[in-house]
């Protein structure tokens, strides 16, 4: 004949485990609503823009994999694409570029924790034409640059172009989605 001594510690544990499950599932399901989320103000984003191509900035973990931060720019169009870069440290202004970044990849232009919490970001389509910019007037070069100052761009022989801003709010890392208007955001991945 068996017995059981404690019948009631077999009952807790199978509570117990219960409960870790239900736990395991609510967190799956509130990480599966905020994915959800985010992509549907991509999407969202996506419909509203005027242009025919649209930048989308996404923070968080998803720049220069897991390396202590950085700013990201992922080329999500069907064309090769070449992105500058300006940003202020300390009180200095740089412009910086050129990165060519192929169809559907992404390229890390500042490596490490971020150093200011504006950056602006001036992209050109290589094989369609247009470009993706903004209002912040800033030097470049048609070769690759880095140039200090954003002052009197012509008279020192430089050309300009108008940048878009980013604000990463002081985050360590930041992403930037090139995207064509009317492509679907499938998902965000660093």
């Amino acid at each position: 004949m068996f017995e059981i001594a404690d019948p009631n510690g077999i009952v807790a544990l199978a509570r117990q485990e219960q409960s870790i499950t239900s736990g395991l599932r609510r967190a799956v399901v509130i990480g599966s609503l905020a994915a959800l989320i985010a992509v549907g103000a991509i999407a969202y984003a996506l419909v509203r823009a005027p242009e025919e191509t649209t930048a989308i900035a996404v923070p968080g973990l998803l720049a220069s994999g897991g390396e202590g931060g950085g700013l990201r720019l992922c080329n999500r169009t069907g064309s090769r694409v070449g992105v500058a870069i300006g940003y202020k440290e300390n009180a200095d202004w740089t412009t910086e570029g050129w990165w060519n970044i192929a169809s559907g990849s992404c390229e890390t232009v500042v490596v490490g924790a971020l150093v200011s919490r504006f950056y602006y970001v001036y992209a050109v389509d290589y094989d369609q034409g247009g470009a993706w910019g903004g209002q912040a007037v800033m030097c470049t070069e048609d070769r690759e640059f880095t140039i200090r100052g954003i002052h009197d761009c012509v008279t020192r022989g430089y050309e300009t172009a108008g940048f878009f801003e980013v604000d990463t709010g002081e985050q360590r890392s930041w992403t930037v989605q090139l995207t064509e208007v009317g492509q679907a955001e499938t998902g965000i991945g660093g």
